[in-house]
């Protein structure tokens, strides 16, 4: 996954996302280099327009993920009843 952050990064800072400029990044964070990730990578980069994928995959992001019903909110105590909650306990630990 790094490698394609990498990618991204150099993508997003307007450098040429090459097998040299991807092992850059991702030795400058201190994590091992798989050169053969990085040919790879870079291999199944060679013809996509990165920035006509992003704006797609936002489009895709953004739709509903889960038709899930929403969690109905429970009924909070008043605060005096929270309150009154508390001191209790306490005049429990201190008599």
């Amino acid at each position: 996954m790094e490698y394609i952050y990498a990618a991204l990064l150099l993508h997003k800072l307007g450098k040429e996302v090459s097998e040299e400029n991807v092992k850059s990044v991702v030795a400058a964070t201190g994590s091992e280099v798989d050169d053969s990730k990085i040919k790879s990578l870079i291999a199944s980069l060679k013809d996509v327009d990165i920035e006509n994928e992003l704006a797609n995959a936002s489009l895709v992001s953004s739709a509903p993920t889960s038709s899930a019903p929403k969690e109905e909110k429970k009924e909070e105590k008043p605060k005096e009843e929270k309150k009154e909650a508390a001191a209790e306990g306490l005049s429990a630990l201190f008599g």
